[in-house]
């Protein structure tokens, strides 16, 4: 079913407020999607490892153990590489593309203060006053 002419200038009007307002957000999205740079990602990973076993087999055949501990690298970097996502996969689920400053909300409301102390340090307070009460 076509869209009227009122929706589809309502359409054109909200694509160009979109791209006026964020025109990284629009370019990234009318770039190769999402899954199909995960299906590369995988499928080149996973070539990779081949590689990485052939090398292990072949280091192995020829008794060559420096060429199997390559291969062996060889195989885990493919691996990780076909596994790990991307950076802007984990910054759409995350939301962290966004970085705030000075004061940030954490859980449950509470507010860190970047001159407050941290945790470690307040455990650090504590061994070391016990440490000096049982001393004396």
């Amino acid at each position: 079913m076509p869209l009227s002419d009122h929706e589809q200038r309502l359409l054109d009007q909200m694509e160009r407020a979109l791209y006026a307002e964020d025109p990284k957000f629009v370019s990234s999205m009318a770039a190769v999607p999402h899954r199909l740079r995960q299906r590369r990602r995988l499928l080149l990973g996973a070539l990779v490892l081949l590689v990485g076993v052939g090398l292990v087999v072949l280091g192995v055949a020829s008794q060559l153990v420096w060429l199997g501990a390559i291969g062996f690298v060889v195989m885990v970097a493919g691996g990780a590489y076909a596994l790990t996502p991307t950076r802007q996969s984990l910054e759409a689920v995350d939301g962290t593309a966004q970085r705030t400053t000075g004061s940030t909300k954490r859980r449950f409301g509470r507010t860190k203060n970047p001159g407050s102390e941290g945790f470690m340090q307040r455990l650090e307070e504590r061994w070391d006053k016990r440490r000096h009460e049982d001393t004396w």
